[in-house]
């Protein structure tokens, strides 16, 4: 399953809708994800990829995890692998 896929089923999941309603222009507010949703969303992300997720929940805006779009947290996984894997 491609990355785009993953973050797809995951956001969708946290969202309580099936994946077919989630884009890639999406964001996170728009879909109905509350800020805890948001944490949940992040736990589940960092589980799925393996990854170490830099994610300030008191600051998001403060994070080097840009959660503005679906597209934009693909993007973030994209680069945290690249970065993690050496």
């Amino acid at each position: 399953m491609s990355v785009e896929n993953q973050v797809i089923a995951i956001i969708a999941e946290q969202a309580v809708l099936e994946p077919q309603d989630v884009t890639l222009d999406s964001t996170l507010e728009s879909l109905g994800i509350d800020s805890m949703g948001v944490v949940e969303s992040i736990f589940a992300i960092e589980e799925a990829f393996n990854i170490s997720v830099p994610f300030n929940a008191n600051n998001p805006a403060d994070s080097e995890f840009d959660i503005s779009s679906v597209a934009s947290i693909v993007a973030s996984i994209k680069r945290l692998q690249a970065e993690q894997q050496g």
